[in-house]
């Protein structure tokens, strides 16, 4: 992995940027519209996406996601998350190691278009999907990608937003759901601010779904400007930082830097470093990024990917060349990610006893119900737990999690 990790990476610049003073995007203030209006053309038939010079009707994007999963049916499989309020389909491809069904991978999680107009992700993920199968077998690199990560690639998270002109077309996108709530204001937020509005079922189902899995990194693709905003959006800096800060800095910058070798002009209008803690940029409550670091453990960064929302069709293949190698890089990410940043409270202490902790080699589990136990490692591999007592004599020395239910206890291994 340490190998495919450095063969990605190998096209980054490392030239440092000096800061300038942010700035707010158009969207940071939800009633202020894209006055950005992109000339788009539609790809009616799978084959017309051929040259992937524009969007998919909403029946292409089905038969191009149902497409793939009948072409490679031993190297993905396609879940559907949920439906819309209009009861449009929210997909989700996942693309893994064929040869061997029963690998323990950690889980990666890309998720576009939370935000309907934003639409530049869901272009980007539907070519990373066919870039990802089409290579596997021929690019040595991508093929062990995707052998030594579960890769799950959710295109559209929003399509009654972005299809809200009909089925045929992008152009009438706009931000909301079918309901008009905005879908990144109304996640359950872990620091207690209630939702304005009632949990919307597009986002019921993409909880449920996350839950169902251990992603140990993700990112959430929007548009509107071009910056790396990690967490946290709840606070500033000033008032709580990131743990892992330090680390999502180094990510940001591999990704930026990555971009610019390609097009030296691309993220610069937020600020010359294209990276920021998102509550320095502002502040915003009950949004995904926060809820699936501090609830899940999984570290999500949202990528802000072009400054204008809906690209007109004649930009898409040159943003595509611009930010292709950054994308997948950034899945090889994933076995560097720190250690998982979950709370233990008192009543996950109470509930799960394990002693010695830390421990040199035999941990021992005071329990009597073990059907729901598993011990993970740092990069999301579990693997289920049949005993009281656990012998960790060949495992790494670091941290696990050991995770009975709903309940998490941090284990050291010295």
């Amino acid at each position: 992995m340490k190998k495919l990790y450095i063969a990605l990476l190998c096209l980054i610049a490392l030239s440092a940027t000096a800061q300038e003073p942010l700035k707010l995007r158009a969207d940071a203030f939800p009633w202020q519209p894209d006055m950005q209006k992109a000339t788009v053309n539609m790809a009616a038939t799978v084959e017309e996406m051929a040259d992937w010079d524009r969007y998919p009707t909403y029946e292409t994007y089905v038969a191009m996601m149902q497409g793939w999963a009948q072409q490679y049916p031993s190297l993905c499989r396609l879940d559907t998350i949920g439906t819309s309020v209009q009861g449009r389909l929210i997909l989700c491809m996942k693309i893994a190691n064929p040869t061997n069904a029963n690998a323990v991978n950690p889980e990666f999680f890309y998720s576009s278009t939370m935000h309907g107009d934003e639409v530049t992700g869901y272009y980007f993920m539907l070519r990373l999907i066919d870039t990802l199968l089409s290579s596997y077998g021929t690019s040595t690199e991508l093929t062990e990608l995707v052998n030594s990560i579960d890769i799950y690639i959710n295109p559209l998270s929003n399509p009654d937003g972005t299809y809200r002109g009909g089925n045929n077309t992008v152009a009438g996108a706009v931000r909301y759901n079918a309901n008009n709530v905005d879908l990144n204001r109304n996640y359950p937020d872990p620091f207690g601010t209630a939702p304005l509005n009632s949990q919307q079922i597009e986002n019921t189902a993409m909880i449920a779904y996350v839950s169902q899995h251990r992603f140990v990194l993700s990112a959430n693709l929007h548009g509107g400007a071009e910056v790396m905003n990690y967490p946290w959006d709840s606070y500033r800096t000033s008032q709580r930082p990131h743990p892992d800060a330090d680390w999502w800095k180094a990510v940001g910058k591999r990704f930026v830097d990555t971009t610019r070798t390609y097009n030296s002009q691309r993220f610069r209008d937020v600020n010359s470093a294209g990276v920021i803690e998102g509550g320095d940029w502002y502040v915003i409550s009950n949004g995904r990024q926060d809820y699936m670091n501090e609830v899940h453990g999984c570290h999500e960064i949202t990528m802000e990917l072009s400054t204008q929302k809906t690209l007109p069709s004649s930009s898409l293949c040159n943003y595509w060349n611009w930010m292709c190698h950054s994308l997948i890089n950034y899945i090889a990410e994933t076995p560097n990610v720190p250690n998982v940043n979950l709370s233990v409270t008192e009543a996950d202490q109470a509930y799960i006893n394990v002693f010695p902790n830390p421990t040199r080699r035999y941990l021992y589990i005071k329990s009597d119900n073990l059907s729901d136990a598993y011990l993970i490692d740092m990069v999301g591999r579990s693997q289920r737990l049949h005993s009281n007592i656990i012998d960790l004599g060949d495992y790494p020395n670091g941290i696990y999690l050991l995770k009975m239910g709903s309940h998490v206890q941090k284990v050291v291994k010295y």
